[in-house]
């Protein structure tokens, strides 16, 4: 049976694709991709479909890309649907998947790495910390989609937890006055600006400087801003985790 696979193709960077990905890009008789978040080197190797049937979903409305996918499934062909990342974090797929359902059509998620854990790994860091924060929040601030009230980043911010904001780098101003209102204005920050990308910028930063920093360097879309003690440069050496920790032979460390 025909399936339409909602691909995750990572942060851009064609090395961090997975092989499930690359084995359904390869069965699939269509590929729809946003052509300005996932690069066609990320893909393109992969197949052998001719340009007709590698089609950019950015100029499209969500009917017609449905449209599209079912009519590739009816001829009894795979859908390749790519998503920058991984497909369950502002992957919009929810929408398009409620309406796959309702016309009995199988689907799949094929997950990615997300540009958040990319981001992690060029700062050469982790979420959470020994000692210290040990909660990580993926959010955006409020913008064309709407947030709800009670995901405000000002309420958020209250848990001084790991923070991971995405599609807000328009409102990088509004982040930094909501955050301060709990976190301290010199809490370590980072701009990862397309992470993954041949034009990478990581940008480490102090929270009231993160709207200062993207206009120096000209960004205003495509940058996650991370905020939290994670993203100190300088690592705490007595730091140690419970897992590592030196407890009695024998003794769970849970």
């Amino acid at each position: 049976m025909a399936v339409v696979s909602f691909i995750g193709a990572g942060p851009g960077d064609p090395e961090l694709i997975t092989l499930k990905a690359i084995k359904r890009i390869k069965a699939a008789g269509l590929i729809l991709y946003a052509e300005s978040l996932v690069p066609e080197s990320v893909f393109l190797p992969h197949t052998s479909l001719k340009k007709d049937k590698i089609i950019s979903s950015a100029d499209l409305t969500l009917e017609e890309t449905h449209q599209l996918m079912v009519e590739t499934i009816r001829q009894g062909k795979n859908v390749a649907r790519i998503h920058t990342g991984d497909p369950s974090i502002y992957g919009a797929i929810y929408e398009q998947m409620a309406r796959l359902d309702q016309d009995e059509i199988e689907t799949e998620v094929v997950p990615g790495i997300s540009s958040a854990m990319a981001a992690a790994a060029a700062l050469r860091t982790e979420f959470m910390i020994p000692d210290g924060t040990q909660t990580v929040m993926f959010t955006r601030a409020h913008g064309k989609t709407p947030v709800p009230e009670l995901e405000d980043l000002e309420r958020l911010a209250a848990h001084q937890s790991t923070m991971v904001i995405f599609l807000s780098a328009l409102k990088a101003e509004v982040v930094v006055e909501k955050l301060t209102r709990h976190f301290p204005e010199t809490t370590s920050a980072a701009i990862a600006y397309r992470v993954g990308w041949p034009d990478q910028k990581i940008i480490r930063t102090r929270l009231c400087d993160i709207h200062s920093s993207m206009v120096e360097h000209g960004i205003t879309k495509q940058a996650l801003i991370l905020v939290g003690e994670a993203f100190a440069e300088t690592k705490d050496i007595n730091a140690r985790s419970v897992l590592y920790g030196k407890a009695k032979r024998g003794q769970s460390n849970e």
